[in-house]
């Protein structure tokens, strides 16, 4: 038994899309669901600032990220 806990988006026809651990995915799998409407802002405000890659395209590095600080040249060789 597993405990599914997110926030899913709907596919346009309405449908939603559960991930299941490997254990799960044999046989047949009773789904006992809750269905409320979220925040479209969420917890932080904005909509775009959920999950991993959010600020995809957001954040440079400058070229020059990885050169020598001119603040320590007394300390390298």
């Amino acid at each position: 038994m597993g405990i599914i806990n997110g926030i899913f988006d709907p596919n346009a026809d309405g449908t939603l899309h559960l991930p299941l651990s490997d254990d799960l995915r044999r046989g047949k799998v009773r789904v006992k669901a809750t269905v409320e409407a979220v925040d479209p802002l969420g917890e932080f405000g904005s909509e775009s600032l959920r999950g991993f890659g959010a600020l995809k395209g957001k954040i440079r590095i400058m070229p020059d990220f990885d050169e020598p600080l001119d603040d320590f040249k007394d300390y390298q060789g």
